[in-house]
């Protein structure tokens, strides 16, 4: 209210100066015809003179009132060329800042909330270039200022740089107008001002910038690559080394687009997805649910007795699922789409040769897809029982008794209530204080209260020390004050993480630039510091997710086939995640502790689980849909949902956030009932209650007592 009233009497302002008589005043033949007058004023009065002339152009240039130009016309008739410039740059880049801040406090913050992904792109491109953009823009005295100081009030650009590059960008045509004043009894028009010649040197100063780092990139890359001479003809147009989920993709993609692909790998077809991630890891976890849902059968009225677990049946069927869905991966699918498989390590011994065990060819554009290897610390190797990855443990053929887990991330909590329910007795260790810290408060809650009502001993502050002196490993917490104990166990499952795979022998050969953890570094494009070599996936440390992974290597591959004349960049601003545990616990967009950060205001509205009917009727009672959403809107700034099938109920709010569509329109949109989605449309409901319109409401009900009579 308080910015509208702002708006609405700056409106007014511009109305009574405009009928005052200023529009009469700021003409060529009005201005000429008091120059006289005008000269003999500040002759009289000079400083007052100044400080008039001064004043009304930084309120012409506030209220964005055309004029400006004529006024720094009149500026070098009154006070010469070397005053007439320093007032007018003075005078202008207050008038300018007085804009821009204005339409920063009136505009910004709405704009911000409705188009918030949009312009935090924005933003992040006038943090990297937003001084070239500005001193570009000022430097050509044809483009109307108004808008510059209304688009760029609508960045985060501080005020300070604002202020000293308007001045710098507009000093040229300042003094080349100030000049011409001095002449202004001989001047027919302001466009009889600037000459196409002047007015093509100050475009070509306005593009030196970029030209100059157009130019300092070709010199960078000529540095880059001059140890590598470039094949005058290529084998290949790309070659993707690594074929797990981004590898398979890339090369799939750039098939499709009709490229001539190679596709190297040394190991498995399918990489960690298929192989020794989410396909057994979700094939295990379907098998321990119903193991548990077994035990659980009295709950629901039903006898179950004696109850046996065969792990080896278990894993076997794991195993199962992974053949089942192996030809989809396998090298014969993508030797018939017309892509060369090559069956070896592939390295790169320039940015456009690769070595493929005897095979050595060129690509035009080399795709890395090598992935990722699970961490195992220096400890592990001190510890004299069985020590197991989230690699290995699939070559279990026995169930351990005793097992325990050290990481209590997504893969760590996963694994712990499967194998718990399978029949170990497990221990989870996590050296933070809570479970899955990336996620929200209640989420970790509630995600150790299901752990340990399904038996597992959750320890959080904690870490594994090493062997104790009675034979079993030594566990400190922290917690409160130090205390350590000893637990027997049969073996231990380290998921700390994963550390990216770098070629060692493309390392040696390109120096690649690499970031925290060995990751690749990449640009927004992909890109390596090699503008033709591209990463995708686990190896670029980004997002370890099998959808990251394929999200990435479709904008790789469209950038290494065209990126010579159109790129993508790459979005990462709605990736969803989903941790498979019971609840599953699915999330999109921001959490609290990131909007806080960010100092981002925000309302949290939330839905019990234990208030839904399809949950009564299955007999959850835990569990929730949380939104996020900016104070006084339905826009989506982050979803949290606990569930069961959390995962698939995730993506009705990927789609609305992706679109723009907020929560009023999936509260119009039709729900089955009763399903586990029904709770989207709840939470929608909860929202609009809060957000309902009560003086609206109170003039409906004396609307409707007048129609009563």
């Amino acid at each position: 209210m308080k910015r509208a009233v702002i708006l609405i009497l700056l409106c007014l302002l511009v109305v009574v100066v405009w009928r005052a008589g200023l529009s009469d005043w700021l003409t060529l033949e009005a201005v000429k015809a008091a120059q006289a007058e005008l000269q003999a004023e500040v002759q009289a009065r000079p400083l007052a003179s100044l400080g008039v002339f001064s004043s009304l152009y930084v309120l012409v240039t506030a209220l964005s009132i055309p004029g400006a130009a004529l006024m720094t016309l009149l500026a070098g008739a009154l006070f010469g060329w070397g005053l007439g410039v320093v007032t007018v740059l003075f005078s202008a880049t207050l008038g300018a800042l007085i804009a821009m801040m204005l339409a920063r406090y009136l505009l910004r913050d709405w704009l911000g909330q409705r188009y918030r992904d949009a312009m935090d792109r924005v933003n992040m491109q006038i943090e990297k270039e937003g001084a070239s953009y500005l001193l570009t823009l000022r430097l050509v005295p044809v483009f109307p200022f108004f808008l510059v100081n209304l688009l760029m009030g609508l960045t985060k650009m501080p005020w300070s740089r604002y202020a000293f590059v308007s001045a710098v960008g507009m000093a040229p045509g300042t003094m080349v107008y100030v000049n011409a004043g001095q002449q202004l009894a001989t001047i027919d028009s302001l466009e009889s001002v600037m000459a196409p010649e002047l007015l093509a040197a100050l475009i070509l100063l306005a593009v030196l910038p970029w030209i100059s780092k157009w130019l300092l990139v070709r010199w960078s890359r000529f540095k880059l690559y001059r140890a590598f001479p470039r094949p005058t003809q290529f084998d290949y147009d790309v070659t993707v080394i690594g074929a797990g989920s981004g590898g398979l993709v890339a090369a799939l993609i750039a098939n499709t687009l009709k490229a001539k692909v190679a596709l190297v790998e040394s190991g498995e077809m399918g990489g960690d997805c298929l192989n020794t991630g989410c396909v057994p890891s979700k094939a295990l976890l379907a098998r321990a649910g119903v193991a548990s849902t077994v035990h659980r059968a009295a709950q629901f009225g039903v006898e179950a007795s004696d109850v046996s677990i065969d792990f080896e049946t278990v894993m076997r069927q794991v195993h199962s699922a992974i053949a089942t869905i192996a030809p989809n991966d396998s090298e014969a699918r993508y030797r018939a789409l017309g892509v060369d498989v090559f069956k070896a390590e592939g390295q790169l011994v320039s940015p456009f040769e690769i070595e493929a065990g005897q095979a050595r060819f060129t690509s035009r554009a080399v795709i890395l897809a090598t992935g990722a290897s699970p961490i195992l610390p220096a400890l592990a190797t001190t510890l004299s029982v069985p020590i197991l990855t989230s690699n290995d443990l699939w070559s279990l053929s026995a169930c351990p008794a005793r097992l325990m887990v050290v990481g209590g991330g997504a893969i760590g909590a996963e694994m712990a209530q499967a194998f718990q329910r399978l029949g170990s007795q497990v221990t989870l260790v996590e050296a933070l204080p809570r479970l899955v810290s990336r996620e929200e408060p209640e989420v970790s809650a509630l995600l150790a209260q299901s752990l340990e009502a399904d038996g597992i001993q959750v320890l959080c502050n904690a870490s594994l020390r090493g062997m104790s002196a009675q034979g079993g490993l030594q566990v400190v917490s922290t917690q409160e004050g130090e205390r350590s104990w000893s637990i027997e166990v049969d073996a231990v499952l380290f998921a700390l993480g994963r550390a990216p795979d770098v070629p060692g022998q493309t390392m040696e050969a390109l120096s690649l630039a690499l970031g925290a953890g060995g990751r690749i570094e990449v640009n927004d494009y992909l890109q390596t510091n090699y503008p033709n070599i591209y990463a995708v996936g686990d190896v670029t440390g980004q997002y370890q997710l099998t959808h990251a992974a394929s999200h990435m290597a479709w904008t790789a591959a469209v950038n290494a086939l065209f990126g010579d004349l159109y790129r993508l960049k790459i979005d990462f601003s709605l990736m969803p995640s989903c941790i498979y545990t019971s609840p599953e616990i699915a999330r999109v967009g921001a959490t609290r502790a990131e909007l806080d950060a960010l100092n981002q205001p925000y309302e949290v509205t939330r839905f019990e689980l234990s208030d839904l009917d399809r949950a009564i009727t299955e007999g959850v009672s835990d569990g929730f849909v949380q939104v996020l959403t900016p104070p006084r809107s339905d826009r989506l700034l982050g979803v949290t949902i606990v569930a069961p099938h959390a995962g698939e109920m995730l993506s009705e709010f990927v789609l609305a956030m992706r679109w723009g569509l907020g929560l009023n329109k999936i509260l119009a949109t039709i729900h089955a009932y009763p399903t586990w989605s029904e709770a989207n449309k709840r939470v929608a409901g909860q929202w609009r209650q809060k957000a309902k319109p009560e003086w609206a409401l109170r003039l409906l009900a004396r609307y409707h007592k007048w129609r009563r009579g």
